[in-house]
C-alpha cells in the first residue's frame, strides 16, 4: 500500500452510539488528516445490499414499486435485499427475484458490486442480472407491499433518464446494462 492510500485518520475512543439486527452506528472521536480533533460518525451494515436486473429474451425487465419509509416517497427499483455477512449472495439473490417478483432465472451474471454511501457508511451492494426467466407467483415479506410491472429495458432505462427511478442500485445496474447492451456483450 502507498503512502497515499493508508489512512490519515486516527481513532482516538470509539463507541456504538446505536445498534439493531440491521445497522449499527459507531461514534468516532478521531485525529482528522490536519491533526486536529473531530468527530466521525459511521453506519456499519449488518448486511450486504443485493439487487438483481432480470432480462427476458426481449430484452424487458421487471421493475418493484415500493414506498420507502426512509424517503417518506414511492419508489421503482429493481428486485433488491439484504443479504447477511454470513449468507451466500448469489443465493440471497436468488431468493430475492423470486419473493418480489416470482421469477427464477437460470442464467446469473455478476453486473457490478459498489459502495452506497461511503462517506458514511460502510455499505456494499452486490449486483446481478438474470437471464433465461420462468415466471411464477411472488411471496414478498410481510413488510412488503410491492407492485410489479414488466417493461422493455429501453423503458426502464428511459426512467432513469427522466429521473422516475433514482434509487442508486437501479441506476447502476441500468446504465452498466445499457452499456452492456450497446456494446453486444448482452443480448
Amino acid at each position: 500500500m502507498s503512502k497515499s492510500e493508508e489512512s490519515p485518520w486516527k481513532i482516538t475512543k470509539s463507541k456504538t452510539a446505536y445498534d439493531n439486527p440491521w445497522i449499527k452506528i459507531i461514534h468516532n472521536e478521531v485525529l482528522n488528516p490536519a491533526g486536529n480533533e473531530g468527530i466521525y460518525g459511521v453506519v456499519h451494515f449488518k448486511n450486504y445490499a443485493v439487487g438483481v436486473l432480470p432480462l427476458d429474451k426481449d430484452l424487458n425487465t421487471y421493475l418493484v414499486g415500493q414506498y420507502r419509509f426512509p424517503l417518506n416517497s414511492y419508489s421503482w427499483e429493481i428486485p433488491e435485499g439484504g443479504c447477511p455477512e454470513s449468507t451466500d449472495i448469489l443465493a440471497t439473490a436468488k431468493r430475492e427475484l423470486k419473493e418480489e417478483v416470482g421469477i427464477i432465472a437460470t442464467q446469473w451474471t455478476p453486473l457490478l458490486t459498489m459502495h452506497l454511501s461511503n462517506s458514511v457508511s460502510d455499505e456494499i451492494a452486490h449486483i446481478f442480472i438474470a437471464q433465461d426467466l420462468t415466471e411464477g407467483i411472488a411471496e414478498p415479506e410481510e413488510t412488503e407491499d410491492l407492485m410489479v410491472k414488466k417493461v422493455s429495458f429501453d423503458t426502464a432505462y428511459q426512467m432513469v433518464m427522466d429521473g422516475d427511478i433514482t434509487d442508486s442500485i437501479s441506476v447502476a445496474a441500468i446504465f452498466k446494462t445499457k452499456i452492456l447492451i450497446e456494446k453486444g456483450v448482452i443480448s
